[in-house]
Parts: structure tokens; sequence; C-alpha cells
């Protein structure tokens, strides 16, 4: 059954008039969906209970349902979602942070997820590691962002028309553009006013660097942001940190991306996660700087999240400061993301690992804990 969240407006509207309803009834619905964050038929307090009825045989309705919420000291939290057939994802909520992308201010950001696991095992994520499971639908891309919002009504009591999330970055577990159709959908109705009303310039696309993907993207009317994980500034380096750059090497990528640019004329963001004695020598910053030039983009340094089992670690801080110092004498616009989310395993992919480990072991130690019970990490 298709879940109603997965719906345009025009479809909806197709819909409710095919049954008679009249046009009023789609604005409705829309309203109780994306300004109240109904998670249940019952809530729809003003539409005739014969339609919530029909919505509810012609429908389904399932909010994602919250198992684990850790929040760190800086007040970024985390989210562990089950989905209806029991997979687990998860969703990062960062707190104001002028340097998160150059911006004055980012507010509250969302990092919303794509797909259960990730099958593009890049070698410091924790994503990948308990394999790829399976493509998230349009309707469980966009309820991450309103069972966000349905979170944060429950602990301060906020009515409509406030709202907490309004910047998407679209780099959780999960390579986007692999997942191209579910997830341009899921976007233009977070992007659409009638949905969510998130700003196509307050949405980011990460992508580890499919490049058909991102020639699709390209032709596309929407002005999303686009940003790369891009982690290495030679094909040496990525190689050894991301399998999909045997596929698209750099020479590729650069060419997609210079036909992105063509199209878009919108400046680009490199990810770049510094991991000691990997990509984070200075030597690193000449190549890095002339791809970013070439490219008209802004480098976003992210100092590495250690993930348990991976081998890899964070560069000590004054390191950091020298390596960003470089991109800028460089001429290059760049930012250090600073520490986010580190005392709450933020890292793309670590809880659901950890918790996948932890209901394996369930007979010996226990379950993970329920659904709504007390938050992590001293909320």
């Amino acid at each position: 059954m298709q879940d109603i969240r997965s719906l345009t407006r025009e479809e909806l509207q197709a819909e409710l008039a095919a049954w008679g309803e009249p046009a009023y009834r789609t604005d409705q619905v829309l309203g109780w969906l994306y300004r109240h964050y109904a998670a249940d038929w019952s809530a729809m307090s003003n539409l005739p209970l014969a339609l919530r009825d029909r919505l509810h045989q012609r429908f389904a309705l399932a909010p994602l349902e919250l198992v684990r919420v850790q929040g760190a000291a800086d007040e970024t939290r985390k989210f562990l979602w089950r989905l209806a057939d029991g997979a687990l994802i998860e969703s990062v909520l960062i707190p104001a942070n002028p340097a998160l992308y150059g911006e004055p201010s980012d507010r509250h950001t969302l990092c919303v997820s794509t797909q259960v696991g990730c099958a593009y095992g890049c070698r410091f994520c924790a994503s990948g590691l308990a394999g790829w499971k399976r493509n998230l639908l349009p309707h469980e891309i966009v309820d991450q962002v309103t069972a966000v919002e349905r979170w944060h009504r429950s602990l301060t009591g906020t009515k409509p028309p406030g709202r907490l999330v309004d910047n998407l970055v679209i780099m959780g577990m999960g390579e986007p553009l692999a997942n191209y159709d579910n997830l341009m959908r899921a976007l233009r109705i977070l992007n659409a006013p009638w949905g969510a009303g998130i700003g196509a310039r307050r949405i980011t696309i990460s992508t580890s660097g499919l490049v058909p993907g991102i020639r699709k993207l390209a032709d596309e009317p929407e002005q999303f942001r686009l940003a790369i994980s891009l982690h290495g500034a030679t094909d040496e380096v990525r190689d050894r940190l991301m399998p999909v750059n045997r596929k698209y090497p750099l020479a590729d990528l650069v060419a997609a991306l210079e036909y992105y640019q063509q199209r878009k004329g919108r400046m680009l963001t490199f990810e770049y996660i510094l991991i000691s004695g990997i990509n984070d020598g200075l030597d690193q910053v000449p190549p890095l700087a002339a791809l970013a030039r070439r490219l008209h983009a802004k480098v976003n340094l992210i100092p590495y999240n250690p993930v348990q089992g991976l081998p890899w670690q964070r560069p000590d801080p004054a390191h950091c400061e020298r390596f960003l110092l470089a991109l800028r004498r460089a001429g290059i616009p760049a930012t250090l993301r600073r520490e986010k989310g580190t005392d709450i395993d933020a890292a793309c992919g670590q809880l659901r690992l950890r918790t996948l480990q932890e209901l394996d072991a369930a007979p010996a130690s226990g379950p993970a804990p329920p659904a709504g019970g007390p938050a992590e990490s001293g909320i």
C-alpha cells in the first residue's frame, strides 16, 4: 500500500476529486501532514470520518518509530529510526553553526539518509559495514524531517506554523544519487510550499561521485545545492579511500561537475574529511586547491569522527588549522567543521551499527533500549 506522504499535491488532488471530494480537502490533508505532522488518521479532526476511513483504506500512514536519541554537549542530536519492515536508519540534527557551509548561520540542519546501509564501501565510513539492504522510499526520506518536527513539538509544545528544521543535507546513510528517483520525489515534496516548504537553496545533495547522477541532476529545474564527498584530490588517495573512484575517476568526475556548473552556474562544495596520515598532509593542499579553483568550489574540511573497528584517526586540531590556513593562502574559500557530535558517534551509520550489534547479542546481554526510551549521552 502506497504511503500518502509519497504523493505530490497534484496526485492527491486527483485522487480526492475522483472520490467526489471538494477541492479544499486537498489542502486540509496536506496541512495535517506537513504543518501538524500528523502520525495517524484520527488526528485529522476537521475531515469527515467517512473520508478518514477511505484514506485509511487507500493509503498507508506509517510514521518512523523512534528507537534512540543521542545528544551531544553541543546540542547535536542523532536519531535512530525503525522503518515499517524493521530496518534501522539514522538522521542527525545539527544546531546553528556559522562554519558548516560558510553562510552566516545554518540554524538547524538535518542530515538525512537515503538508503538502509550503503553499497559503496568508503573505507572510513560506518554506513556500509553492515551491508546495503535497500533504497528508502520517498515517504521514508520525507518522514525523517516530519518525525524530527514531531519529536521537537513533543518536547516544546510548539504549535504550527513553527518549524525547527530549515536546512537539509542529504549525506546520511547511503549514496543519494544511487536512489535518484525516490530522492527527487522526496525533495520536491520537502521543497514544495504545500509540503515542508524548505527552499531549494537550503537543500544540499552530497554524492561520493556518481557521474551519471550528477549529469542527470544538472538537467533538473530545481536549484538544489551539490556537495562532493571528495576526501582526496588525486586518484591515488581517492582509490585508497573510495572504491567508487575506480569506476568514476577524477577526470570523469571533473567533466561531470563542469557540465553541472555550465547548466547551474552554482558554486560547489567539496567535503574533505581529514584523516591522519592518509589525506591530511600539506602536500595534498596544492592538488586540492587546483581542483577547487578549476571547479569554482569551496572546501569544507571535516576532522574525522573515529569509527570502532576501523583503523583511521583524526589529525590533531592544530594540524587541521594548518591545513585550513594553507588552503586559504592558496585563495580557496574554506571552512573547518568545528567538532559536532563526536561524543555521540555522530559519523554516518555508527549508531545503527552499534544497535545492530547489540540486537545480535540480545540473548546474552538483553535487547536495545525500546522505542521512546531515555535518550543517551547526557540528554
